[in-house]
């Protein structure tokens, strides 16, 4: 986890120097990054009812609302600092809009997301272990203590997230479009992660092994 700092160019951003090579002022050292950005992301991918936030089919609660809860937790964290969590994320985690908050993915709450755009990739990847991958290949890729199955738009993407699970990673390739085709909602949450209810066995096309 990286330390949040503020360029007056270029904003919020994460690590030591900007990129255009100043080093910005201090904004959250890292241990307050890690333990603001958990607190915030179980809120909201797991668990708002727990302190009373009202989530709605898109997964969108109201910012000030979060604050609020925030600070009961986190008696030094105000919604500036909030902002500069959500602002320097460069996984794409959250977005604001509106005077409202949410996860972009990651979710175990029950969500439609019925606002994402379509995932318009002909091709997507799923990076699982060995032995995974031929589980799924029977029965087809099913979300485990999630809403979505997370897909990936490209294979580097695939592995990085198959290599925190295993050594070895398979990449299963996806055809997206035939299941679009056929019906299968596909929504884009961010420019390297695609989403789905499921992903019958029918639209793996190929294994790849690394």
């Amino acid at each position: 986890m990286e330390e949040i700092r503020f360029c007056p160019v270029h904003g919020f951003y994460r690590g030591e120097f900007c990129e255009c090579g100043k080093r910005g002022e201090l904004i959250l050292e890292k241990e307050r990054v890690e333990r603001l950005g958990r607190f915030i992301s179980g809120i909201l991918r797991h668990f708002p009812d727990r302190f009373g936030l009202r989530m709605d089919e898109n997964g969108w609660v109201d910012f000030e609302s979060l604050v609020r809860v925030v600070r009961r937790k986190f008696k030094w964290a105000n919604r500036w600092l909030i902002k500069a969590l959500i602002y320097s994320d460069s996984k794409g985690r959250y977005e604001f809009k509106d005077g409202k908050i949410r996860a972009k993915y990651g979710h175990s709450v029950e969500v439609e997301l019925n606002d994402y755009p379509t995932a318009e990739e002909d091709t997507l990847y799923y990076g699982t272990s060995e032995e995974e991958a031929q589980r799924i290949l029977e029965v087809g890729i099913k979300p485990v203590n999630q809403t979505f199955v997370h897909l990936s738009t490209t294979i580097e993407k695939s592995e990085e997230v198959a290599r925190l699970r295993t050594d070895d990673p398979i990449i299963l390739e996806i055809d997206a479009k035939r299941a679009r085709e056929d019906g299968i909602r596909i929504v884009k949450a961010n420019e390297f992660i695609a989403l789905a209810k499921e992903i019958p066995p029918k639209y793996i096309k190929r294994m790849i092994r690394l």
